[in-house]
């Protein structure tokens, strides 16, 4: 039977992909604008100011909650900092309080992130590990403890720990992309870190399990099968572009780039889909090649 799926963050790198994936296969999208809609699938809300008529969600059964302000949108600073953190919040409490107000049963796939581990060497990290230290381990604790009150009425609530989707048309493949075709997509920092990447199809199939599972609750990773570390990606990305890939980008020039951020770009997260795998997804793109293959064919 086909669903009504709700999508906020619709318009976004991943909320695209998803919408059209599940359109494909016979959902009906309802897409949530902070506008005026003006479409017939097109219903609106205030994140920001926490407004969302509850009836807006009356014919939904699925909500995919995605909106929020990038991370890698700007330079780093606690201002932009402090923006993602309450967009994220905001969004979260919104959807959470209009599907309370229901009474029918509403399943919430929440977006989340990796970050919620914190830069943590060569630990093999799973969803029973503790949250790291830093700013990223904060905003998702926020960011999920936002749907406390949800989770608390038994409702199905599941967050979608997000990595890096590669993909060419944004996220944190594009600047490496340019980078590598210009020569200089050497490793960054040490190249030594575990990068938690995904295909962008792998992370569009891993939502639509999620939405069709609502027996799945809490957090699960949607990261790749092994993480690669990010000279491997490097290296492998300038295989596949055939360009070279020796100029390795140190920690004080990516400071002056993209300010704190940078942090977080060098950190190690070897993250594993356990709950995801253990669920029965399979991984379309299981291997470093194959999710740039996939990534680099989507340009």
């Amino acid at each position: 039977m086909s669903l009504t799926i709700g999508v906020t963050g619709a318009s976004g790198l991943i909320g695209r992909s998803l919408t059209s994936a599940l359109r494909e296969r016979g959902d009906h999208v309802v897409v949530f604008v902070r506008r005026a809609p003006s479409a017939p699938d097109e219903r609106g809300w205030d994140p920001a100011a926490e407004r969302l008529d509850p009836t807006a969600l009356s014919d939904v059964d699925v909500v995919v909650n995605l909106a929020g302000k990038g991370i890698g949108d700007r330079r780093w600073n606690t201002e932009h900092k402090t923006e993602v953190l309450r967009s994220r919040v905001s969004a979260t409490r919104t959807v959470c309080a209009a599907i309370a107000a229901n009474e029918r049963p509403i399943r919430l796939v929440n977006a989340s992130a990796v970050g919620f581990y914190g830069d943590r060497g060569d630990e093999v990290l799973t969803e029973e590990s503790p949250p790291g230290v830093g700013f990223l381990p904060e905003l998702v604790g926020a960011w999920e403890g936002a749907a406390a009150g949800l989770l608390d009425d038994g409702r199905s609530v599941v967050f979608a720990r997000t990595g890096l989707v590669m993909t060419a048309g944004g996220g944190a493949l594009r600047p490496l992309v340019r980078a590598t075709k210009l020569g200089v997509g050497g490793p960054l920092g040490s190249g030594r870190q575990f990068w938690p990447i995904i295909s962008m199809r792998d992370q569009v199939g891993a939502l639509i399990h999620l939405i069709d599972r609502p027996d799945i609750t809490g957090p699960v990773n949607l990261v790749g099968v092994e993480p690669p570390r990010q000279r491997e990606v490097a290296s492998t990305l300038a295989k596949q572009l055939k360009r070279p890939s020796v100029l390795p980008a140190p920690r004080l020039g990516l400071r002056l780039v993209v300010g704190q951020f940078a942090d977080d770009i060098l950190a190690s997260q070897r993250v594993l889909p356990a709950r995801l795998q253990s669920s029965g997804f399979v991984h379309r793109d299981n291997t470093l090649s194959a999710v740039l293959t996939s990534a680099l064919a989507s340009r």
